[in-house]
């Protein structure tokens, strides 16, 4: 006779927690999370993986990007120059200078939007 399985069937190996995560907080931190878990009716534990699971995570700028962004900076210090010149000379005196400030800008937005 074949004997019935009693208890919690077995869980495949992807299912299994096998990591732990150690993290120390703060008083107020702790208290937050413990706020939280408790207004979702849920443990700390679940509250965490909830968390995790259902973040989205925005990717810090790239060394690349920042350099874009001073480059766009010192641009935009050089196109006020430009346009104090302007008023100053008439615009037909700076119009090359526009242009190639102008032109460059564009070529630096292209590149940071990929």
């Amino acid at each position: 006779m074949k004997e019935k399985n009693i208890g919690r069937p077995t869980k495949k190996a992807h299912e299994k927690r096998k990591y732990q995560v150690n993290i120390k907080f703060m008083t107020t931190e702790y208290y937050t999370l413990k706020g939280k878990a408790k207004e979702a009716a849920l443990s700390q534990t679940d509250y965490v993986r909830a968390c995790i699971l259902d973040s989205n995570v925005i990717q810090r700028m790239t060394p690349e990007a920042n350099e874009l962004i001073r480059k766009l900076c010192g641009m935009a210090n050089n196109l006020n120059q430009v346009a104090k010149k302007a008023n100053q000379a008439g615009y037909n005196e700076i119009r090359q200078e526009y242009l190639y400030l102008a032109e460059s800008i564009d070529s630096i937005i292209k590149t940071m939007r990929g």
